[in-house]
């Protein structure tokens, strides 16, 4: 019996193909025509006949190609009121650094070269003189991100001995990844002191040993402790380290560089204070607080830190030219802090002031509820925005919002349904749903017009 199909290669000869071959190429086409052809067959003995004309296959090849040539990463709107989103990106990055992260990935450049000796020089030399003038610190190294260093640097000053940690600071951080484990992981024997809520001076003293390596202190980024509660500060533990000759380690998580309370944001512990309390090591995010792509930063004494370079792992660590550029364009930001909120996107989001969030939702609001019609109730109000990644858990800014509600039955169906439309959007909105409403924190939303533009995609008129 004859094939109802024409051949593969009398449909590439159709216009419409060969228009698609010039974009994709043929080898591309090919592949997509004979895709096209195994699914309907699979769809004709599934379904029965449907219409498979020239037109019918030519979109659907046209379909497929553009299917397969959709990035996975693609841009989108947070709305959800957390800033510094995990899983939507953490950091924005200034144009600084994208600009120079663009030159290092479009041009040859001096990753490994000392361009005053003409001699083979080390990466990390493109940052490490910023990161010493920003915290105090004698010298500093860079990992891909803050797990990575403080893995490193246990497996560097501690491997085979007893590091002592309060049990108030055995923390868990996102993907379940535990100090406990990390420290397992790089060879290194954790000694509990203290309770969960409350360590002093003294439990560091009597769990020091002939076995062991180091003090470490953790900073609890991502959850509080309040009541009945006792720490040991930095300088009183760096006083009981040194004191049995021991340095002092300091995980600060997220980290930051300058006094957020400056910035009317809630203070957190700054690298440069650590240091000057008499931390040996303190390793901290490049994207999160700091603002700059996904890295860890390691800073403290010269020694410690030759040490840790020399550890095997940190070939293994080592960040690419696209990292240390885009970190060498945020660290150099903070040499001109009045422009910092201008300059770099996580301070300008966490301080864009509420009145212009306000303004800025009145005139997108009857945007919205046109879009999503008389079924629904677009109200501004009210709400909080977090900073996220871990960086103060219990705080909040107030901010404004979209809030979609649902004005009939079956609010939950519908809202499962408009938050599917909204990610299949070209450039996905993604907001949170509360109390049976869906949510939209303009906070982080600075493209007003593309915004617009994705609601328009939803089907009905939007006037500007």
């Amino acid at each position: 019996m004859p094939s109802p199909y024409p051949s593969v290669d009398r449909i590439s000869q159709y216009a419409a193909i060969a228009t698609l071959t010039q974009s994709y190429g043929r080898t591309a086409v090919m592949d997509a025509i004979r895709a096209v052809l195994a699914k309907h067959r699979a769809d004709r003995d599934a379904f029965g006949e449907h219409p498979f004309g020239e037109p019918q296959i030519c979109d659907a090849v046209r379909s497929w190609l553009m299917e397969r040539s959709t990035l996975s990463l693609r841009r989108l709107f947070n709305l959800t009121g957390t800033v510094l989103h995990t899983n939507l990106g953490r950091a924005r990055l200034s144009q600084a650094a994208i600009d120079h992260a663009i030159m290092a990935m479009g041009e040859a450049c001096n990753l490994e070269f000392d361009l005053e000796t003409g001699q083979r020089g080390e990466r990390d030399s493109l940052v490490e003189a910023l990161l010493t003038e920003l915290t105090g610190a004698e010298a500093a190294t860079v990992v891909n991100n803050n797990a990575a260093a403080v893995l490193l640097t246990l497996a560097g000053v501690a491997q085979k001995r007893q590091v002592v940690v309060s049990r108030g600071e055995l923390i868990e951080i996102g993907g379940s990844f535990r100090i406990p484990d990390v420290m397992r992981s790089a060879n290194v024997r954790l000694v509990e002191v203290g309770t969960t809520n409350r360590t002093h001076r003294s439990d560091y003293a009597q769990a020091i040993g002939p076995s062991t390596a180091a003090l470490m202190k953790v900073h609890a980024s991502n959850y509080v402790i309040q009541g009945f509660t006792a720490a040991v500060s930095e300088a009183e533990m760096a006083d009981v380290a040194h004191e049995h000759g021991l340095p002092l380690i300091v995980d600060l998580g997220a980290g930051s560089l300058i006094d957020l309370s400056v910035y009317g944001l809630p203070k957190e512990p700054i690298v440069a204070d650590i240091i000057a309390a008499g931390a040996d090591l303190v390793t901290f995010s490049g994207d999160k607080l700091l603002g700059g792509p996904q890295a860890g930063l390691i800073v403290g004494k010269k020694a410690l830190i030759d040490r840790i370079n020399r550890h095997p792992l940190k070939r293994a660590l080592r960040v690419s030219k696209l990292t240390l550029a885009a970190l060498e364009a945020t660290l150099m930001a903070y040499r001109y802090p009045e422009r910092l909120t201008q300059d770099l996107p996580t301070l300008r989001l966490l301080t864009r002031p509420i009145a212009d969030i306000e303004v800025m939702a009145k005139r997108v609001q009857p945007h919205m509820a046109l879009a999503l019609g008389p079924d629904w109730q677009v109200t501004i109000q009210p709400v909080f925005s977090q900073v996220g990644s871990g960086s103060l858990p219990i705080d909040v800014i107030p901010s404004m919002a979209l809030v979609c509600t649902y004005a009939q039955k079956k609010s939950g169906s519908a809202l499962k349904a408009l938050t599917a439309r909204l990610r299949q959007l070209s450039i996905p909105i993604i907001g949170r749903v509360s109390d049976n409403s869906l949510v939209l924190d303009l906070r982080c939303l600075e493209d007003e017009a593309d915004f617009l533009a994705q609601l328009q995609s939803l089907g009905l008129k939007i006037s500007r």
